[in-house]
């Protein structure tokens, strides 16, 4: 694996750095750039735009497609909509996510091992790459990788990898728990260095992955200390000036070369929204036209509004995932009666528009609170007579495939419920007429499987990773 630092990010926030004694070191070489003659601190900026390119980027929409969110209609997102899919696909976000994340992150973490802020944020930071990684990968390099003194890093268990994390978020949690006050750091792009909300931020992480691996009695402890209101969702937010790589990564890419090639169309996603389908979720209780609006992405034209608008914020870790497990992992592990709790909080939220903008007055949203009633045999969200207990995890996990718009929330969520919850599990259809499975993971980079000798054979695009074997 290469071990290079990338210098650009350095270079374009070079302008902050003090311009003194500049006639210090004049005999020195201008054109010699090494890590020694930088801010470790100013590293921070491009590692959190890293993480955003591997949250929010190419394989994220490959999982939307994937998952009945998104339609490719033509190109090469017709091709991955069809599940056609190679190693090349995976490079650049292998690339960001350990040359353009995880090498500056442990920088940061070698150089200021006194500054618990610096080290807080990053090792959060560092569990959001990994944990992302794995959970769409598989076995991924972890423990030997960003280590200039082992070229080729063991790939390491999955399993074992999710403990990692949570060790690792438990030590991140640590260090923003010991910083009084709320410092103001510009180069923290989320939540401007304020360690409560990157606190709760982390403990969403931990119930994430607790989540993944199935342990719900652990995710439903950690969401409790997680994101606990709207305003404190960790979001990418696009800059209103004139460098057209600060804007919402679908307004990019629909007002670039790929216009044309990507929307909601008529996806399973849109069809749940509508309110004249047969699988809609409109009812009495619920009017999604609001949210169909919002969440519409127009493959032809670049937009100014939406979810795809061009100073749209874009979700990363947000209070509606939180409230979700919340509702989730109490519905399996206390009662029926606490999980609806949880799930009214949150439509309690959508019913103020405090989730998502209404882009029009006249566009109608409802999210009146549900009762038990409702998830009898028979009543609104059971009309198929599930027990009421099932039926209320079908709708929560309908509301994560809905909420997770744009994130791999819907296609972790499908992996995971696919071989023992299945009849609460998003029906997801097939893309093409001949398909007799969906994907399971992701292809790993051509350049890890060529350049490090420890690399495994890939096993597939079909092939389940171990945590949903």
């Amino acid at each position: 694996m290469k071990k290079i630092i990338y210098i650009l990010s350095i270079l374009v926030t070079a302008g902050f750095w003090a311009c003194e004694d500049l006639v210090d070191d004049i005999n020195d070489n201008p054109n010699k750039i090494t890590t020694d003659n930088i801010n470790p601190r100013l590293y921070l900026k491009g590692a959190l735009l890293a993480d955003v390119q591997v949250q929010l980027g190419h394989l994220t929409r490959i999982s939307n497609l994937w998952s009945g969110q998104l339609v490719g209609f033509q190109s090469l997102y017709k091709t991955l909509f069809e599940y056609n899919i190679t190693a090349a696909e995976s490079e650049s976000t292998w690339e960001i996510a350990y040359q353009g994340a995880i090498n500056q992150l442990r920088t940061i973490q070698q150089e200021l091992p006194e500054d618990d802020l610096h080290q807080g944020i990053t090792k959060v930071v560092e569990a959001h790459v990994i944990g992302t990684l794995t959970s769409t990968f598989g076995d991924v390099p972890y423990s030997e990788a960003a280590n200039p003194e082992i070229p080729d890093p063991v790939f390491d268990n999955q399993m074992a990898l999710y403990n990692d994390l949570q060790s690792l978020l438990d030590e991140g949690i640590q260090h923003l728990e010991s910083i009084d006050g709320n410092p103001d750091l510009s180069s923290d792009i989320f939540y401007g260095g304020n360690p409560e909300l990157w606190i709760e931020a982390a403990w969403t992480l931990k119930a994430r992955y607790y989540l993944q691996t199935k342990e719900y009695t652990q995710a439903f402890a950690a969401a409790q200390n997680g994101i606990s209101s709207p305003e404190n969702s960790m979001k990418f937010i696009p800059v209103a000036d004139d460098n057209p790589d600060n804007k919402n990564l679908f307004f990019k890419l629909l007002n670039g070369s790929r216009t044309g090639d990507i929307g909601t169309g008529d996806s399973y996603l849109i069809q749940l929204l509508s309110a004249e389908t047969v699988i809609s979720r409109n009812h009495a209780k619920t009017n999604e036209e609001a949210r169909k609006a919002y969440l519409n992405i127009d493959e032809s034209r670049a937009v100014e509004e939406g979810f795809a608008g061009r100073l749209e914020p874009m979700p990363l870790i947000t209070y509606a995932e939180n409230q979700l497990i919340l509702a989730e992992t109490a519905t399996r592990t206390q009662d029926q009666t606490s999980g609806l709790d949880f799930l009214n909080q949150l439509r309690e939220s959508l019913n103020s528009n405090q989730i998502f903008p209404t882009l029009a007055d006249s566009l109608v949203l409802v999210y009146e609170p549900f009762v038990e009633a409702d998830f009898q045999a028979g009543g609104i969200e059971n009309p198929d007579g599930l027990s009421p207990t099932r039926a209320l995890l079908r709708e929560i996990i309908q509301e994560r495939y809905v909420s997770g718009f744009g994130q791999f929330i819907p296609f972790n969520d499908a992996r995971r419920l696919r071989k023992d919850d299945n009849d609460i599990a998003v029906p997801i259809p097939f893309n093409i007429g001949s398909a007799t499975q969906l994907p399971e993971r992701f292809i790993y980079a051509n350049s890890e499987l060529n350049a490090n000798t420890q690399a495994p054979e890939d096993p597939g695009l079909f092939s389940p990773t171990e945590v949903n074997r």
